[in-house]
């Protein structure tokens, strides 16, 4: 993890529209826009390669290098919006912020240790929460929080509580989340099929015998 301030470079935009983000999308660009601050929104053009590798790496925080006064500003990734399919990025929005501003953000859970539970035969590790809300400094941001889950054992379960984070990080998600856990596979596989085998001996067999002699009584 680490806090660094990364530096975008940006170019302020006149153009707007649909069309015109199609053309800046084909030329290599990400159009998207910066606000915040009482300041009024200035519409941006970025590398898409390089916006989405430092996204990629979880990267939230970035110093503008850019032409007009949004150049050497600070800005937090807000909101990213992706194609109809969900795998191209095709927006992002950012909000102008100060180093020592405190802010709400969500980041990723990263998991520490080899757990003693997976060690045993049809255990699975499940994810029921991959990231959770913190408050923090701008200037402290992280990529991702961190659980050691090195003594999850199978049937044991690890609380959003047991995070490791940093100094002077609060957490906003609920304490009580569950982050990991550990079954048995097998077990649920066996559970399901004792359920069916309930469900078929419940069942009562169909009598053809009974139909054929009801029809042959009524024509009788």
């Amino acid at each position: 993890m680490s806090n660094e301030t990364f530096t975008l470079n940006v170019e302020t935009r006149e153009r707007l529209g649909t069309r015109h983000s199609r053309r800046l999308r084909a030329a290599g660009k990400l159009p998207g826009i910066v606000y915040g601050h009482g300041h009024k929104p200035v519409p941006i053009a970025m590398e898409a390669k390089e916006t989405q590798r430092h996204l990629n790496e979880g990267e939230k925080v970035f110093q503008l290098a850019a032409s007009g006064d949004i150049n050497g500003q600070t800005v937090l990734l807000k909101d990213i919006q992706f194609d109809y399919m969900g795998t191209e990025i095709v927006h992002v929005d950012f909000a102008l912020v100060d180093l020592n501003e405190t802010v709400e953000v969500s980041l990723p859970v990263n998991f520490r240790g080899d757990s003693v539970g997976l060690k045993q035969a049809g255990a699975m590790l499940l994810h029921p929460t991959s990231e959770v809300r913190v408050k923090c400094r701008v200037g402290d941001m992280v990529d991702s929080v961190e659980l050691d889950i090195t003594n999850l054992d199978v049937g044991d379960a690890a609380h959003a509580s047991a995070l490791e984070l940093p100094s002077g990080f609060e957490l906003i998600s609920d304490p009580e989340d569950v982050i990991a856990l550990i079954r048995i596979a097998k077990v649920e596989e066996e559970e399901t099929a004792e359920e069916g085998e309930a469900e078929g001996e419940g069942a009562e067999p169909e009598v053809v015998g009974e139909k054929k002699e009801e029809g042959e009584a009524s024509a009788e």
